[in-house]
């Protein structure tokens, strides 16, 4: 029988984020809170940005529509919306009236196309209420 020495072959874990050679427990992924933190920031980062830059046009789809409202505007053009920053391809629901016209609206506020190039301006008077879920 031969007598050779045991060798304890450890796994060669690396920091998923500065790649320095991990000690410690065996499901250990980082170094430090450093390298954890900037990880995820680079993982998240695009995903944020993007929610944001959609964020950042719907506001200003709902300030337009808003201040319009607030001036006492009943209808406009869709040029004149354009002209202030509108972004038609953004809204956060629509509506179908009786009628079967269709309301587009940034949170409550919003709009329904008329003929030639004018819009109505329309507000919600209630949101959806928030669905609970019970357990």
């Amino acid at each position: 029988m031969l007598n050779l020495p045991i060798i304890f072959i450890m796994e060669n874990r690396k920091c998923l984020e500065c790649y320095e050679q991990l000690r410690g427990r065996a499901d250990q992924k980082f170094c430090s809170d450093q390298c954890r933190s900037a990880y995820n920031n680079k993982q998240n980062g695009e995903t944020h940005n993007m929610i944001n830059s959609i964020n950042r046009i719907l506001k200003k789809n709902y300030y337009i529509l808003s201040t319009l409202t607030s001036e006492g505007k009943i209808t406009t053009s869709k040029t004149d919306l354009q002209k202030k920053g509108y972004r038609f391809d953004y809204f956060t629901c629509t509506s179908t009236t009786k009628a079967s016209q269709t309301n587009y609206f940034c949170y409550d506020q919003g709009y329904r196309e008329k003929d030639n190039n004018k819009v109505v301006l329309v507000r919600r008077n209630h949101l959806p209420a928030q669905q609970s879920v019970s357990h």
